[in-house]
């Protein structure tokens, strides 16, 4: 027995291996002519045969894509197509945008005139949108022959826009005498350059105060004239847009800093005092009779010394006072009824005259002693 190769003249064809056991050939530049049934005989009593199927796969070729112009004014609708041929069996295609997988797409497969490969295209249809700016939109092709390395397009699109304004202010609490400074964020494609500010639909009343420097408006000293609508205008040449924003200047907040509670006074002993201490005692008195809510309004601890000082001066004088009062109302009293005690023990009247003359050396002696 023996096995039978046929050549056919095609030199892409060669025998690789022939022995009683096997026959093999090779096939070089595979061609889709190439598809079809081969037969391997073993010349035996009886014939023996073999038949394999070869398969070719029809490689898609780099896919393009079509449809775009530059640049894209937004809301323009964009139909961006994406097509493949030479594939077999027919190739997937699939849309992406910045790696994110779009569903909604349609699919169309042609078969080529050689009857054997197909044309695959895909079409995307959306509106542009200033988010579409900068995005990547990709086709990729995949197919078994490619062994998972799929082909890919890509572009990248530029879209048009007007501008977006947004004011930002410095201070969320103007008051008068402070600075603010309020930019003018403004997007757009092509950028916008410069800005445009206004205040109440004219022109900047004070422009020494008033300095605008790039997108930014910086006004200094802050007083209540300043009030208003403040409005930033962006243009590029596919339009215009503006926003506004309203400045209210705040008085001056009144920030209280932490004080020495000093104890109250007794205003009425100071009071009951006044026509008869000092100079010093009535200014005393005028300090502890003030409105409770200015002394608190007082700051720095060094008012809440001399007031303290103040005090215990007042309270010591008063205090010497009323010892003094009492010291003078006993001591009189006792003079009193000494001279009276002599005059009461004499039995005649000579003697009492001569017992009110002892009374009044032992009174001038008290008095010497008082003094």
């Amino acid at each position: 027995s023996h096995f039978i190769f046929t050549h056919c003249g095609d030199n892409r064809i060669e025998l690789v291996r022939a022995s009683w056991h096997e026959l093999s050939i090779s096939v070089s530049d595979v061609s889709l002519s190439d598809e079809g049934q081969y037969t391997c005989s073993l010349f035996t009593m009886p014939v023996k045969t073999s038949k394999a199927f070869l398969t070719v796969l029809g490689v898609p070729e780099k896919p393009q894509i079509s449809g775009f112009t530059s640049p894209v004014m937004e809301g323009e609708r964009m139909q961006l197509t994406c097509k493949t041929s030479g594939s077999k069996p027919a190739a997937d295609i699939r849309w992406f945008k910045n790696d994110k997988e779009i569903k909604d797409v349609k699919y169309l497969k042609e078969e080529d005139a050689n009857r054997r490969t197909f044309t695959v295209s895909s079409t995307l249809d959306f509106r542009a949108d200033r988010s579409d700016d900068g995005v990547v939109v990709s086709c990729r092709v995949d197919h078994e022959s490619l062994n998972s390395t799929p082909q890919i397009a890509r572009q990248v699109l530029e879209i048009h826009y007007t501008p977006s304004v947004k004011i930002i202010s410095s201070s969320s609490w103007p008051e008068e005498g402070q600075s603010i400074v309020l930019t003018c964020e403004s997007k757009g494609k092509p950028l916008p350059e410069p800005v445009l500010w206004t205040k109440d639909g004219g022109e900047l009343p004070d422009p020494e105060r008033m300095v605008v420097n790039g997108r930014d408006l910086r006004i200094s000293f802050l007083n209540k004239t300043d009030n208003g609508t403040y409005r930033c205008e962006a243009t590029n040449p596919i339009g215009q847009n503006s926003t506004e924003y309203v400045l209210i200047v705040h008085d001056v907040s009144n920030t209280l800093l932490p004080t020495t509670v000093i104890p109250s006074l007794t205003t009425a002993t100071v009071t009951t005092t006044v026509a008869l201490t000092t100079s010093t005692a009535t200014s005393a008195t005028a300090f502890s009779t003030r409105d409770p809510n200015a002394l608190a309004g007082q700051t720095g601890p060094d008012h809440a010394l001399i007031g303290g000082i103040v005090a215990v001066v007042v309270f010591v004088t008063l205090c010497s006072i009323i010892l003094l009062g009492r010291y003078l109302a006993r001591h009189k009293g006792t003079y009193l009824t000494n001279e009276a005690k002599g005059a009461e023990d004499a039995p005649d009247a000579d003697t009492a005259i001569i017992n009110a003359e002892g009374s009044q050396v032992n009174a001038e002696e008290k008095k010497e002693y008082f003094i």
